[in-house]
């Protein structure tokens, strides 16, 4: 496993600025914003595509520095009601795939997308219980004739391609645990997998290292979000983990995002990475930055300290072991 870091949060800086920043922490492993809801600050697939003086110039970039993509990622949702939003996400997803396979970059990192409770619906609809009996409507209906048959055919749109797509379960899209991932993988094909990011199990109460060993067992696991998340130990009995309210209302909220190591502590994300490695994953630790209470710098780096010591002793016990 290698350590690396979501460049979006080095949006502000160029392509250049960013690597050299991140190489000079000790980091040679990236994961690249390329549209959708992260944005495409140092990546525009469409125009590396058509240009290949700019396609020649990104390529080096991370050549020159000996830095690897571990992923390029367009976070959206293709299957948005709004079909101006559907057709954007969906053109920034198969362009993404197709640079990914220029590159011979193996993951691309995205959604599974939701959408609304009908033809009619104007805004994605999330549905969290099953009754009164309409949301179980709702959500065979979604199942049955949107996320379905679009997988189904982005699979085979990625294995033309000898690319991956790590779908992110998350609340408020129709895969958001690892049942609904295995579901969309078993239904759609194997070219689905996952983007797991312990901050949104933390925060629905499950095991990230029982959804990791699941996961495992179906080869299913493609790549790796670094981010915690601190449950509030006074908002949540009082209110549970369905939480409407701004990130930005930290007091209030019965859960926040949080840097590594500042939600769980350093038993479970040993216990975390030691999954990681019992399940064969050789892919990159890519550290994500949202945490309210300390800048980007600061949360960048104490992450890679605290996820570098887990590495470096997880890392002499395997060797002591061989």
């Amino acid at each position: 496993m290698k350590l690396g870091v979501f460049a979006v949060l080095f949006s502000e800086k160029s392509l250049d600025e960013a690597l050299d920043y991140i190489k000079d922490s000790g980091l040679d492993t990236v994961e690249i914003g390329t549209g959708g809801y992260v944005g495409n600050a140092h990546c525009n697939p469409a125009e590396l595509l058509a240009d290949q003086a700019k396609f020649n110039a990104f390529y080096e970039a991370f050549q020159t520095r000996g830095i690897q993509i571990s992923a390029l990622s367009c976070h959206g949702n293709p299957l948005h009601p709004n079909k101006d939003i559907a057709s954007e996400h969906h053109q920034v997803f198969q362009n993404t795939v197709r640079l990914a396979s220029k590159l011979g970059i193996e993951n691309v990192v995205t959604f599974s997308g939701c959408p609304g409770e009908s033809d009619y619906s104007l805004h994605p609809v999330w549905i969290t219980c099953p009754w009164p009996n309409d949301f179980s409507e709702v959500v065979d209906w979604q199942w049955r004739e949107k996320v379905i048959p679009y997988w189904q055919e982005q699979n085979q749109f990625l294995k033309e391609h000898n690319v991956r797509v790590a779908v992110e379960p998350h609340p408020g899209f129709v895969v958001y645990n690892t049942e609904t991932l295995l579901r969309l993988r078993e239904k759609c094909g194997d070219q689905i997998g996952a983007n797991f990011d312990p901050s949104h199990y933390f925060w629905q109460g499950m095991d990230p290292v029982a959804c990791i060993k699941a996961l495992g067992k179906e080869n299913a696991l493609f790549h790796f979000h670094a981010k915690d998340t601190r449950i509030d130990q006074q908002n949540n009995p009082l209110n549970g983990v369905l939480d409407t309210k701004s990130y930005k209302d930290i007091a209030n909220r019965s859960w926040v995002f949080r840097t590594v190591g500042y939600g769980h502590g350093e038993d479970t994300w040993r216990e975390i990475i030691s999954s990681l490695q019992t399940i064969g994953y050789e892919g990159a630790i890519s550290i994500e930055h949202e945490d309210g209470l300390m800048s980007i710098e600061e949360g960048f780096t104490k992450a890679v300290e605290f996820l570098q010591d887990k590495l470096i002793k997880q890392g002499a016990k395997e060797l002591w072991w061989a």
